[in-house]
């Protein structure tokens, strides 16, 4: 699914699903890189990010996973 993940003023991220149109925050998650990973949303959804450079500029859309429950 396409995501779009963006940077809030305060410096919390924002997982934006067009489909859905769903906004939620990106729970922080500690030292874990944002980039080839699982991130937590707000509402509990869990999504697998591609791996991209650390310093790739904010606001991007990318094809992102959902997880199932429980994995």
């Amino acid at each position: 699914m396409k995501v779009t993940i963006r940077k809030r003023p305060d410096g919390t991220l924002t997982a934006y699903i067009a489909k859905k149109d769903l906004e939620e925050t990106i729970l922080p998650a500690g030292a874990t890189p944002l980039w080839g990973a699982c991130v937590t949303l707000a509402n509990g959804w869990r999504l697998e990010l591609p791996a991209l450079a650390v310093e790739t500029p904010l606001p991007v859309t990318v094809e992102a996973r959902r997880l199932p429950d429980g994995s």
